[in-house]
């Protein structure tokens, strides 16, 4: 056994998922909570385990006793009786430290801090309940205003956007948050296009590491979706912007911070690609729960290794795409709005009809992998479980959640459903993807004649395969072919097919600004335009075939953007072997078709074959 033992303020979901780690290191493990039964308690079974509130400035000296380090599941601790074993118990390590944890708890003092140390913030400034100082902020701030508390708040709760100054909507905010029995900051009302997280680790050295950047999806306050890794959105955005929030996320923890333990830091994407920091939470956090299927560390893993002075694992993600669905309480417990026809026969896995129908669904789902957090109450709104998904792509991520997300919306009454794929991806009815993992490009839609046969082949045969099609001019749009090739990994392309004729420099050229495989395609200009330089494509074909050594393009025949779409599905295949089984199933249907015709002309003899 480890020799130290761990104490967990807190039994909630995240110390059982903390737990869970510390189970598979056999690393002691005791937990303060109320009951026999919390969720933390259930994974590691122990007469240590400490019956009583994570507040209790006695219970949490008794905790103090019984272990060598000290965390927190939650910010809402006691911090008087942390600093006091932190006095009166020199020998117990407490992560993230008092100091830390008090900072963090004061949501306004929160941000002066880390105002202070240069960390890029929206306007805010502290604000009284009453009808005069919220009028007055609102016309220093602007509207719409978001009124928060300053402790006690988390998940939305204590937080409310004020949109109008008449007396009704500002009586209603002040009552919506406590009365004036709490401290008020105001913020002014961010902008932002996506909302994104960040898990930072800090090791006992004072090493900080980051997970990848995540988009996350609130409702009602509440974080309902993560997608994992970060995506670019468009060509246009800055492919700089997933790196530019790891470093702001580390570089706030780093700064702002003691302690050791991994920290969640919620920031906000503008328009104009600023971004700037939410709020940061002393723990592993709802947004980090994919590490768990998705990276080669898990942030509880991480949070751990930190606060024992192990050393960190990586938190580089080890799939193509994660996705993480929060699984909330209903009303009552139950749902007569999911057809009886789509409820389980089988097992139950909750008392809560909405809990057990996504169970059952994420069971049924490859790359499903459901958490069920052990509470022993359904109640609207409380996080019971989580269920993520990975796979090889943003799109198979995203077809993998749509069931889970229709079984949400039928529950809602959504007919149009929530986030939820259609039944026919775009690239199969002649769209692009959303999500392309192969990106076929030309310079001319004179040329698309030539490049439809890539995408017709791979909608055909490999239909999994989600695509795009659209003009990249090397020379009449430059500036656009440059965001291109820059944005492509960032987008989650993986392939790139290029057609161009003449001097065909865009496959050359895209080569040349981005790390993902270029595949070029010779296109003869004269056939596909009635002009051109009548070279019959070789010029084209020399073009893309004398790149300067350290630039390759791969070259496939004149206008057989066939063969490169064939090439472009063996090159994703070194990563998902099941495209070599469909490969190799293509080139069987081909043999057959050649047998096919040998029996023919053997049965109507040659000169009578056509």
């Amino acid at each position: 056994m480890s020799p130290k033992v761990v104490g967990i303020l807190g039994g909630g979901q995240l110390g059982r998922m903390l737990a869970a780690s510390a189970s598979l290191l056999n690393i002691p493990v005791v937990v303060l909570d109320v009951g026999v039964d919390a969720p933390a308690k259930q994974i590691i079974a122990s007469s240590s385990h400490i019956d009583g509130s994570f507040r209790d400035k006695k219970k949490i000296a008794e905790l103090a006793k019984r272990v060598d380090v000290l965390t927190v599941e939650i910010e809402h601790v006691d911090v008087e009786a942390l600093e006091t074993v932190q006095e009166s118990h020199p020998n117990v390590s407490i992560h993230p430290s008092p100091s830390t944890i008090r900072l963090i708890q004061d949501k306004f003092s929160q941000k002066e801090h880390l105002s202070s140390v240069g960390c890029p913030l929206g306007p805010f400034q502290a604000v009284d309940a009453t009808p005069e100082a919220i009028t007055q902020a609102a016309k220093e701030l602007g509207l719409p205003l978001m009124l928060k508390s300053r402790t006690m708040a988390y998940d939305g709760r204590g937080n409310y956007l004020l949109r109008s100054l008449d007396s009704e909507s500002i009586a209603t905010a002040i009552k919506f948050l406590g009365s004036g029995s709490r401290k008020l900051y105001a913020e002014k009302w961010v902008p932002f296009v996506k909302e994104l997280a960040v898990m930072v680790v800090r090791g006992l050295d004072e090493t900080v590491a980051s997970y990848p950047a995540v988009e996350t999806i609130h409702r009602d306050n509440i974080c309902h979706l993560v997608w994992a890794p970060f995506r670019l959105s468009d060509i246009d955005q800055d492919p700089a912007l997933p790196t530019k929030a790891e470093r702001v996320a580390r570089e706030a923890v780093g700064k702002a911070f003691k302690g050791a333990g991994v920290f969640g830091v919620e920031m906000f994407l503008l328009n104009n690609g600023e971004i700037l920091i939410n709020e940061i939470a002393p723990r592993p956090h709802n947004s980090g729960h994919y590490t768990i299927e998705a990276c080669e560390s898990s942030q509880y893993d991480n949070h751990l290794r930190a606060i024992l002075g192990l050393p960190l694992g990586s938190t580089r993600i080890k799939v193509g795409a994660a996705g993480m669905l929060n699984i909330l309480g209903s009303s009552d417990g139950q749902s007569s709005k999911i057809s009886e026809s789509s409820s389980p026969s089988s097992s139950s896995f909750a008392d809560d009809l909405l809990i057990d129908k996504l169970t059952h669904i994420a069971l049924s789902t490859p790359g499903a992998s459901p958490h069920l957090y052990g509470k022993a109450q359904s109640r609207k709104g409380r996080k019971m479980g989580h269920i993520t998904i990975v796979g090889t792509s943003d799109a198979e991520v995203r077809e993998r959640m749509a069931p889970l997300l229709s079984c949400l919306s039928e529950f809602e009454g959504d007919v149009q459903g929530d986030q939820a794929s259609s039944p026919d991806p775009p690239h199969l009815l002649g769209y692009s993807h959303p999500h392309p993992v192969i990106s076929i490009i030309m310079g001319s839609d004179s040329d698309l004649p030539v490049l439809l046969p890539a995408a017709q082949i791979l909608t055909k045969h490999f239909p999994s395969i989600p695509f795009e099609v659209t003009l990249i001019s090397a020379h009449r749009t430059p500036l656009r072919l440059v965001n291109f090739a820059k944005s492509a990994a960032g987008r989650g392309v993986k392939v790139i097919i290029a057609g161009a004729g003449g001097a065909a420099h865009l496959p050359g050229m895209v080569a040349s600004l981005t790390g993902v495989p270029v595949v070029g395609v010779p296109v003869d200009s004269k056939s596909v335009s009635g002009s051109g330089g009548g070279l019959g494509g070789v010029d084209a074909m020399w073009s893309i075939l004398q790149m300067p050594r350290g630039i390759p393009v791969a070259t496939v025949a004149i206008n057989n953007s066939t063969n490169a779409a064939l090439l472009a599905v063996r090159i994703i295949s070194a990563g998902k072997p099941q495209l070599v089984i469909q490969m190799e199933e293509y080139l069987r249907r081909l043999g057959e078709e050649v047998e096919t015709k040998v029996d023919v002309m053997n049965r109507v003899g040659w000169a009578g074959y056509k």
